[in-house]
């Protein structure tokens, strides 16, 4: 990346930057360059596994494709949120007299 840059030419951007931004702002600008790098990694990361589950989802909703063991069963599933809940289930067996 900095193959045809020599020292000279760094030393002078120091300078400039030096210059441009003062002695005082440079720490500050550091941990906002640094902060910026590692919010774009972070980033970049959760894209990769929104991807791939994204490809997880895929596979499944294909025909015979296994359930994946984390999946919760639909009779086991909640009811969506505001739903009333269904009523207890009868007894099998009759009442007894």
């Amino acid at each position: 990346m900095f193959g045809s840059m020599g020292i000279t030419e760094l030393v002078l951007i120091l300078f400039i930057v030096l210059i441009i931004f003062g002695a005082g702002k440079l720490p500050q600008l550091g941990e906002g360059l640094g902060k910026a790098i590692k919010g774009f990694k972070k980033s970049v990361h959760e894209a990769d596994a929104i991807e791939l589950e994204a490809q997880q989802a895929q596979v499944q909703q294909q025909p015979g494709a296994p359930p994946a063991p984390d999946a919760v069963p639909s009779a086991q599933a909640a009811p969506p949120p505001g739903t009333p809940a269904p009523p207890p289930a009868a007894a099998a067996e009759p009442p007894k007299v």
